[in-house]
């Protein structure tokens, strides 16, 4: 069922109205962040955000968005569905054909991050060997520090020794992927910063050329002056 007053669009509408909307410029310029193009548009995120408040939220329409496998209706999918009735099969699915990584952050930002599931998720992801699926499971935990409000630390720092284990994974998209969950739980508190550069140096111990990437640009954005007092200022906050 369909939120909002307006009635929901079909598929062939929404198709429709991305074929009109096609541009092979910006197709290129997607192809040159890394982005599968051979069955996208090149539509805008902005464009499909704006579309995404026209429909509301049905898991109908998201379900057969996905299934007709264009780049910009796939993320469109997981803007519009409604976490309440996502399934745990349904992420599986959904996860195991992910091909773009702007696909899987947006799926699992927007969406898969509000399930039930979503903690179990990131670690069921991240030990799975294909790229795009472990890439889910640290998205998932970069997405959780920044909209799980109310999680306590240990939520979070349940995930440290995964980031470790797999901050040895040089695939461009999985090492990111490690990185920004790093810097993202390390920016939620004080006392997760300590602990996020306690364990970032540990990781640039192990010293593989991932691992010191991942290390070094991490480390940068925790120790820095901005995040440091931004975090002092929560705390003070926190205790008025």
């Amino acid at each position: 069922m369909s939120t909002g007053s307006k009635a929901t669009p079909d598929i062939s509408t929404i198709i429709d109205r991305f074929k009109a909307l096609d541009s092979p410029k910006d197709r290129d310029g997607m192809a040159r962040f890394g982005i599968r193009t051979d069955r996208a548009f090149g539509i805008s995120l902005y464009v499909l955000r704006d579309m995404a408040k026209e429909i509301g939220t049905s898991h109908e329409l998201s379900l057969a968005l996905w299934d007709t496998g264009y780049h910009e209706a796939r993320i469109l999918a997981g803007i519009v569905d409604d976490p309440k009735q996502v399934t745990s099969e349904q992420m599986d699915a959904w996860v195991a054909e992910f091909d773009s990584w702007d696909v899987c952050d947006q799926c699992c930002s927007n969406l898969f991050d509000q399930t039930p599931f979503a903690y179990d998720k990131a670690f069921q992801w991240a030990d799975d060997e294909r790229e795009f699926v472990r890439r889910s499971g640290f998205v998932m935990m970069a997405a959780l520090a920044v909209h799980d409000k109310k999680a306590g630390d240990d939520q979070f720092e349940q995930f440290f020794p995964v980031m470790k284990k797999y901050a040895t994974d040089d695939r461009n998209f999985v090492r990111k992927a490690v990185n920004w969950a790093l810097r993202n739980i390390g920016k939620r508190n004080l006392a997760l910063n300590a602990r996020a550069i306690e364990v970032t140096e540990e990781i640039r111990a192990i010293n593989t050329k991932s691992a010191r990437w991942i290390a070094s640009d991490a480390l940068r954005e925790l120790r820095s002056e901005k995040v440091q007092a931004r975090l002092a200022a929560k705390a003070k906050k926190a205790k008025c």
